[in-house]
């Protein structure tokens, strides 16, 4: 698959600046490496508390044990806390790395089943912090994955934040994970509805966290999908659904995924299921080039 990237111009929209539009401006070199890389998955919530990065970690890990090379980004700058899922403890963090006193290779944390998780920064609150060298070394470092990594997964922050907001933008794929509440439902349509007013084309995918019953899931997902229909003309991609199940705390409560503590349980089954349908629709061309991590990495507007 060969995916163009855009960031629409819209400063003289009052929606859009009053949801932190984003800049089509980039300073400095453009690095140019092409070839296969790998796909960058952006997953995000409208709102906390949906178990977006419990979502995030147990889906690398089934991507890990199916044969794919996967990197974490934990990209929620203001309470990463995908190292405590996961109960490790990292030395370093991407600010060692933006301030040169460390590589991008040096600060990864090997996770379960091989994946490698880059730590956030509590202190880079925002990509617009970034010096123009400090964003080509970045460039530089995530594009020197792309010879061993098949997903770039990035655990955004919840909300609509001019942060988050960039990162969806950049992906390639975007997942919005959602529960059964309408608070939930209502803060999942309202990131799909800012996406979709940067970049009308962006693929959308809906994942359904905790259902009760796995034919509950599809409805839940019609009740989103039909607002983006009536309101924004555009359709948004059934992605599956995790089922609600007591063993998943009990999994965070030991610091370990619920895929190794409780192999069995059905909530181990729908994120294997999950892998497995995402690695499905991978497309057999799929080229990325330097652009791509220029785009992750450029400002925004502040």
């Amino acid at each position: 698959m060969t995916s163009s990237y855009r960031l629409t111009n819209t400063a003289g929209d009052p929606e859009s600046q009053a949801c932190g539009a984003l800049s089509a401006d980039s300073k400095g070199a453009v690095l140019q490496v092409e070839g296969r890389g790998p796909k960058i998955v952006a997953i995000t919530s409208g709102k906390g508390g949906v178990g977006k990065t419990n979502v995030v970690a147990n889906l690398a890990v089934c991507l890990s044990e199916l044969g794919k090379k996967v990197v974490v980004l934990d990209a929620d700058f203001g309470l990463a806390n995908m190292d405590v899922l996961l109960g490790l403890t990292p030395r370093y963090h991407l600010g060692h790395v933006l301030y040169g006193d460390k590589s991008l290779t040096e600060i990864m944390v090997q996770g379960p089943q091989g994946i490698r998780i880059i730590p956030a920064s509590l202190g880079f609150l925002c990509i617009s912090d970034l010096t123009p060298a400090q964003r080509n070394h970045l460039v530089e470092s995530f594009a020197n994955l792309d010879s061993d990594t098949d997903y770039f997964i990035i655990d955004t922050a919840a909300g609509i934040s001019r942060n988050v907001i960039h990162l969806l933008l950049s992906a390639q794929e975007v997942i919005v994970v959602s529960t059964p509440e309408p608070t939930a439902i209502v803060d999942a349509y309202a990131v799909i509805k800012i996406v979709l007013a940067e970049d009308p084309n962006k693929n959308i995918q809906v994942l359904i966290n905790s259902v009760d019953r796995a034919e509950d899931a599809p409805e839940v997902f019609y009740r989103i999908n039909s607002v983006v229909k009536r309101f924004l003309h555009r359709e948004v991609d059934y992605l599956g659904h995790i089922e609600r199940d007591s063993h998943v705390p009990q999994a965070v409560r030991s610091q370990m995924l619920v895929t190794h503590r409780f192999p069995d349980a059905k909530s181990s089954r729908s994120f294997r299921n999950l892998a497995r349908r995402i690695i499905q629709e991978e497309s057999a061309a799929q080229l990325v080039d330097g652009l791509v991590w220029e785009k992750l990495l450029s400002d925004c507007v502040n």
